[in-house]
């Protein structure tokens, strides 16, 4: 009888040494497949045999990179005062508005206007196809913004904006206009921003959205944080939650909702806020990113004095 038990737990202990075993082979194939997915994401995103592709440096410090309809990219010169733009057809840059309020970020909305961070008197303008400019915002409770510095426009026509405070030689004041330093949202056909997103923030910076509205990522530059929120129907910003430990200058997204950040180069996030990939721009500095060209599958990049572009697998969506 004691030998039957006997013979009977050892079965049970070979059997159970057999099912760990078993399980630890299918963990070892479900990391690596995990890691393997990941691997073949980050290296598909780039087009293969792509290289980075400098297209001028005939400038000061470059900023803003917004594509309009055709896939031209408008961008700034801000310490030169004017707004330039990239001929996704000919690859040529010629120069579309000086003087250009200082402007600093730009972005399309969805009428085709472009919209601008104007930093000179801390406004936030409209450009319509003819030039013409009609400033949307020009304080906050009576006083001057900081200094609106990012910009991205939900389907409905509602802006949001980031607005920091970077002393700019141009101006009288030498101290921030706001007491806090914030990310406003401008509902459509309205001319008075309301505070989205008060946060402590040191710097916020870059800001973009998911196509679906449903997402917003707000980048605090300075505080080596970038976060997520979630957008109510209303336009407010709920659910704030870290999503990597870095800061960006500018920012972008593509149709996979991999998120790219910038500063010492390029970085890419997929959604859940892991790496996958890190351009390399030979620059001292990386302000800004977004896709361009005529498929938008052109990565253009603003750095220092340059721009760039560097051909992709992905397209952008915004």
């Amino acid at each position: 009888m004691k030998e039957s038990k006997f013979i009977k737990m050892k079965v049970k202990e070979k059997l159970l040494k057999t099912f760990l075993a078993f399980i630890n082979i299918i963990l070892v194939f479900v990391l690596c497949t995990s890691c393997n997915a990941q691997k073949k994401q980050s290296n598909q995103i780039i087009e293969k045999g792509a290289e980075l592709v400098l297209i001028s440096d005939d400038y000061e410090f470059t900023e803003g990179p917004a594509a309009d309809k055709e896939g031209n990219v408008y961008f700034t010169d801000q310490p030169n005062d004017r707004i330039l733009k990239w001929n996704a057809k000919t690859n040529l840059v010629s120069e579309y508005m000086k003087p250009s309020g200082r402007s600093n970020g730009l972005y399309f909305d969805n009428d085709g206007n472009l919209l601008s961070a104007a930093d000179e008197k801390n406004e936030l303008w409209l450009i319509n196809p003819n030039k013409e400019i009609t400033v949307l915002v020009d304080n906050y409770d009576g006083k001057k913004l900081n200094g609106p510095n990012d910009l991205w426009v939900d389907a409905k026509g509602g802006v949001y904006f980031t607005d920091p405070y970077y002393q700019r030689p141009w101006w009288e004041h030498k101290e921030p206009q706001q007491n806090e330093k914030r990310v406003y949202y401008l509902a459509s056909n309205t001319n008075i921003p309301r505070i989205v997103s008060n946060d402590n923030y040191v710097q916020p910076n870059g800001i973009i959205g998911t196509p679906d509205g449903k997402t917003l990522y707000v980048a605090d530059q300075v505080g080596e944080r970038t976060y997520v929120f979630t957008i109510d129907e209303n336009g407010n910003l709920t659910n704030r939650k870290l999503f990597v430990d870095m800061g960006s200058d500018g920012m972008t997204i593509d149709n996979l909702g991999n998120i790219y950040l910038t500063g010492k180069g390029v970085t890419v996030f997929n959604s859940e806020g892991k790496k996958i990939k890190h351009i390399d721009v030979p620059e001292g500095w990386t302000a800004n990113v977004t896709f361009g060209g005529l498929n938008k599958n052109i990565l253009f990049i603003t750095a220092m004095d340059s721009i760039y572009t560097l051909k992709m697998n992905v397209t952008g969506v915004n």
